[in-house]
C-alpha cells in the first residue's frame, strides 16, 4: 500500500485548482532571471505565493537550468507547527499537491534514518507548509524526479550538516533549504534586519544567525557549514519582504533568495 502525504495548504498557500496553480507558478518564473550556472543549493522562503512566490522564483529560476540533470532534491525546512528536537521526515511515500504526486527517495532517506538525531515523525509534517510550498515549483521544472524532505527543529549545524553530507551526491541532486527571513517589523527595519542576514549568510557565517534572522536558521546553519567545507560560494539574488510585494508595510515578513555554487 502506497502511503501519501496529502497536500495541506492548497487553496489557502497557493491556488488548490491546478491550472490556476500551474499558471502562477509559471508566471513567477517567467518574471525571474536565472540565467547563470546551475547551483548546487539554494535557499527560497515558503509563504504564501502572493507575498513570497517572486522571490522564490528569483532562486528557481536558477535551478530551472538543470531540468535535464536534477533527479533527487534534498528539502530541509523549519517545523512551525509541533516542537521539535532534531531533525523529522516522514514515512510517506508520496507527497502530493495539486499538480500531481511527488515520489520521496526511499533508498536515500534511508541513508539517514540510522542517525540518532532523525526520525520518522509523521505529526510535523502533516500540517507543515515549509516544504509544501516548494514543490509546485519543483513540479513546473523538473519532469521527474524525487525528494528527501526532512524538518529540522532544535538541531546543532553538526546535526544538520551530516545529513545533508550523506544526502549530498553529485549533480543529480540539489539541495533547497526553506526558510524566510525576519518577521513582523516594519518595512525599513526589516530591510535593515535582512541585509545584515544576507551578508552573514553569503559569508558562509552560520554561528552568526540569530533567533530573529530567520525561521530557518537551524538548517541555513547546516548547508553553510557543509558549504564552506566544500568550498562553495554563497550568493544572494533577491532580498525583498511581503511590503513590496503585498502592499502593507507597516508589519513585514523578509524574504531572500540565495544560491550555492
Amino acid at each position: 500500500m502506497v502511503t501519501r502525504r496529502e497536500a495541506a495548504v492548497a487553496g489557502t498557500f497557493y491556488p488548490a485548482d491546478a491550472g490556476k496553480l500551474a499558471a502562477m507558478v509559471d508566471g513567477f518564473l517567467a518574471g525571474a532571471q536565472g540565467n547563470g550556472s546551475l547551483p548546487k543549493a539554494v535557499i527560497a522562503p515558503h509563504a504564501g505565493y502572493i507575498y513570497s512566490g517572486p522571490i522564490a522564483a528569483s532562486a528557481y529560476s536558477y535551478l530551472a537550468n538543470g531540468k535535464d540533470t536534477i533527479r533527487r532534491v534534498i528539502l530541509l525546512g523549519p517545523a512551525h507547527r509541533v516542537p521539535l528536537r532534531g531533525l523529522a521526515a516522514s514515512s510517506a511515500q508520496i507527497f502530493t499537491t495539486p499538480l500531481g504526486d511527488v515520489p520521496v527517495d526511499q533508498e536515500a532517506l534511508a541513508k539517514v534514518l540510522d542517525l540518532p538525531q532523525v526520525r520518522i515523525w509523521d505529526e510535523a509534517h502533516a500540517f507543515e507548509h515549509s516544504l509544501e510550498i516548494h514543490l509546485p515549483f519543483l513540479q513546473r521544472l523538473y519532469p521527474q524526479f524525487s525528494i528527501v524532505p526532512i524538518l529540522v527543529g532544535q538541531a546543532s549545524a553538526e546535526d544538520v550538516a551530516e545529513v545533508l553530507e550523506k544526502l549530498w551526491g553529485g549533480p543529480e541532486t540539489a539541495v533547497v533549504i526553506s526558510s524566510d527571513l525576519s518577521h513582523f517589523h516594519d518595512y525599513n527595519t526589516a530591510q535593515h534586519l535582512d541585509q545584515a542576514t544576507a551578508q552573514t549568510i553569503t559569508a558562509l557565517n552560520g554561528e552568526a544567525l540569530e533567533y530573529e534572522s530567520a525561521c530557518g536558521r537551524n538548517a541555513i546553519r547546516g548547508l553553510l557549514k557543509v558549504a564552506k567545507e566544500k568550498g562553495l560560494n554563497g550568493r544572494l539574488v533577491d532580498l525583498r519582504n511581503s511590503g513590496d510585494t503585498s502592499g502593507s508595510r507597516s508589519r513585514v515578513v523578509g524574504y531572500g533568495a540565495f544560491l550555492f555554487e
